[in-house]
């Protein structure tokens, strides 16, 4: 029991330090970048809240997933964390964060012969890129048509697209509620929201 008890105190203090390192990462990208005139408004960044979050979803996981497999979403959890301050504070999702781990994962995919990875970044990838496509761009960004692929790969195909129609669902209610009904939105948080939910239903062996 005290084993059980220090593994889940070691595991949320773990991820809770790969958020907070996506916290400084974000920052610092955000500083480097200049936002687009007609993109979304600076949102707050609720940096305790995505520390607290991480740290929780790492105690949840940690008895459940062996060592590796934890290291890789503690590293998703970086570019998770990075990207919803990267767009909260610029309404921009740099590549690195997204295209970063997304290849770390498809690569070892490639050398485990686990196929079915390649097919689950593509499921949401797809018909995002299309809303990319469609809108130019500015009604569906390409950083959010790579962080679909990562979601993807993460929580398997299924599942994302499960969480990205609630995170589709949840933009528009809170936007509503906002009384935002028309103009650029940071997206992003919402994505990476639902990916952090559903990641304990995503993880595989």
């Amino acid at each position: 029991m005290i084993i059980g008890m220090s593994a889940l105190v070691l595991g949320a203090a773990f991820f809770a330090a790969a958020a907070l390192l996506g916290v400084l990462l974000g920052s610092a990208f955000a500083q480097r970048i200049t936002p687009f005139a007609d993109g979304p408004p600076q949102e707050r960044v609720p940096v305790l809240t995505l520390i607290i979050a991480c740290g929780v979803l790492g105690a949840v996981i940690t008895p459940r997933a062996p060592a590796p497999q934890l290291v890789l979403m503690a590293l998703v959890c970086v570019s998770l964390v990075a990207v919803w301050v990267t767009d909260a504070r610029r309404g921009i999702v740099p590549d690195a964060f997204t295209l970063g781990p997304l290849a770390i994962m498809l690569t070892l995919a490639l050398l485990q012969h686990r196929w079915w990875l390649f097919i689950s970044a593509a499921a949401p990838f797809v018909p995002f890129a299309i809303a990319a496509l469609l809108s130019r761009g500015r009604g569906m960004g390409w950083g959010d048509v790579k962080l679909a692929a990562l979601g993807g790969a993460v929580l398997g195909a299924q599942l994302s697209v499960v969480a990205f129609m609630l995170a589709c669902l949840a933009a528009a209610v809170i936007n509503y509620a906002r009384g935002r009904k028309r103009g650029a939105t940071a997206f992003a948080p919402y994505m990476v929201c639902a990916i952090g939910i559903f990641i304990p239903l995503g993880m595989r062996g």
